[in-house]
């Protein structure tokens, strides 16, 4: 097979914090690095960071979009599609917390949508420039990284009734979308598996990026109370997962520092990773998508 000459990464998020810090991994290395981001500001100096740390064979796109809607995660994936032919990795970093709930334009809780609807419909936008990528690579070398949480671990399951938690509380609802993460990344590589593309999570621990300063008080204060690691080994960890041997087998896992790490049980239930894909695409479906 043909293969293509420069590696393609897509990283949402990438205009600071984790998203900035994986992005430079990639361009020192060469890769062809698409990033995303929603601020104007933080987003041209996060692009001109990422060119300034790109290596020789690097190039380096940076498109803006506010993933709380739906319309601009259309929009991007289209212009991404019109950037390249092939995506060998994509990370879906952008999310975050809120100090209370919002609605979105879309009429969507803005937590449950940036955090996990957006990903949801990149990532099915994508999937053709994925597949031309997985046709020419071999088995694994294709991967989709979810930028999870352990926050995960405080909510007992998905909240069936009130899947985009709009009765709060806000940081609940967070943790909720976390969840959503790993069971969306289970689905996903079991739906992907003859494809040869293999998607992972992970747990970036606590990092002192701007995350906290959008939470409620009660999380400002947890991060001001107890001490938290630089973005880059977050970065470390998503590079190697989508670089390293161990990152392209066996899919649908969870990661922390390098390493599996451990995934509380309603992370792993895999009817419930099949019923949230279900009515995520019935969810979008209401909304035209």
């Amino acid at each position: 097979m043909n293969q293509s000459p420069t590696r393609t990464v897509v990283i949402t998020g990438a205009s600071s914090g984790i998203g900035l810090a994986s992005a430079l991994e990639f361009a020192r290395a060469g890769w062809r690095v698409i990033g995303t981001g929603r601020d104007p500001v933080r987003s041209a100096q996060g692009e001109a960071a990422i060119r300034d740390a790109a290596g020789p064979d690097a190039k380096v796109d940076f498109l803006r979009g506010d993933f709380c809607e739906m319309a601009d995660v259309k929009r991007v994936a289209g212009e991404i599609a019109e950037l390249t032919d092939h995506i060998d990795v994509l990370v879906n970093n952008a999310g975050g917390v809120r100090d209370a709930i919002y609605t979105t334009g879309d009429g969507l809780e803005a937590t449950f949508a940036a955090n996990h609807l957006a990903p949801f419909l990149l990532t099915r936008e994508l999937l053709p420039l994925l597949e031309r990528a997985a046709a020419e690579r071999e088995p694994g070398a294709v991967r989709v990284v979810a930028v999870s949480s352990s926050a995960h671990e405080y909510i007992p399951s998905m909240n069936w009734d009130d899947l985009q938690f709009r009765n709060g509380p806000a940081g609940a609802a967070y943790c909720q979308a976390k969840l959503a993460n790993l069971l969306y990344t289970r689905e996903l590589n079991r739906r992907l598996a003859d494809t040869g593309i293999v998607a992972q999570a992970m747990h970036p621990g606590m990092v002192d990026t701007n995350f906290a300063s959008h939470g409620g008080q009660q999380m400002q204060d947890h991060f001001a109370t107890h001490a938290a690691d630089g973005p880059e080994g977050a970065a470390r960890t998503i590079f190697w997962l989508a670089t390293s041997e161990e990152g392209g087998r066996e899919g649908g896992r969870y990661f922390h520092n390098r390493a599996e790490a451990p995934v509380a049980s309603q992370g792993s239930d895999d009817a419930a990773a099949a019923r949230l894909w279900t009515e995520s695409e019935a969810l979008l479906s209401t909304l035209g998508y």
